[in-house]
């Protein structure tokens, strides 16, 4: 099965983030911007936490918050999980729907921050798998080299 790091490969190691004292429309704008769901939270280089369009509507919205107002530390979960490159793929499957969460940083051997994956990177490289597979099955019972 494939690992964090094939996604990787493909997508890239961008990683969109902002420090915790930003507010909330700051994120959003930045979100908005990238076309991201979610953004990492970094202070003085070290990854404490993770926001997302969640994060935005649970804590924000149903409170009666004003994101003009509100700082990101208030609403970042703070508890993040992370995977490594080496995390294959089924397991961050397993991870995002026991867990109920789209996002999964990761990070390297030093706990440095190298990239972010979502639900979406997931879902594509299960697809492209199995297209390669039933290609594969194909030209096997078909004899085609």
């Amino acid at each position: 099965m494939a690992k964090v790091r094939d996604i990787l490969e493909v997508k890239g190691y961008a990683v969109y983030s902002v420090e915790p004292t930003v507010t909330v429309y700051h994120a959003i704008e930045r979100m908005c911007e990238k076309n991201i769901g979610g953004l990492v939270i970094v202070e003085n280089g070290k990854m404490v936490g993770i926001f997302t369009e969640r994060d935005y509507a649970r804590k924000l919205i149903l409170k009666g918050k004003s994101s003009k107002d509100t700082l990101i530390r208030e609403l970042m979960t703070e508890n993040v999980v992370t995977v490594t490159p080496e995390t294959t793929i089924e397991e961050c499957m397993w991870l995002m729907s026991d867990k109920k969460f789209r996002h999964l940083p990761v990070v390297n051997e030093y706990d440095d921050l190298v990239g972010v994956i979502s639900i979406s990177d997931v879902v594509r490289n299960i697809i492209n798998e199995q297209k390669s597979i039933i290609q594969h099955l194909e030209h096997y019972i078909t004899g085609a080299q």
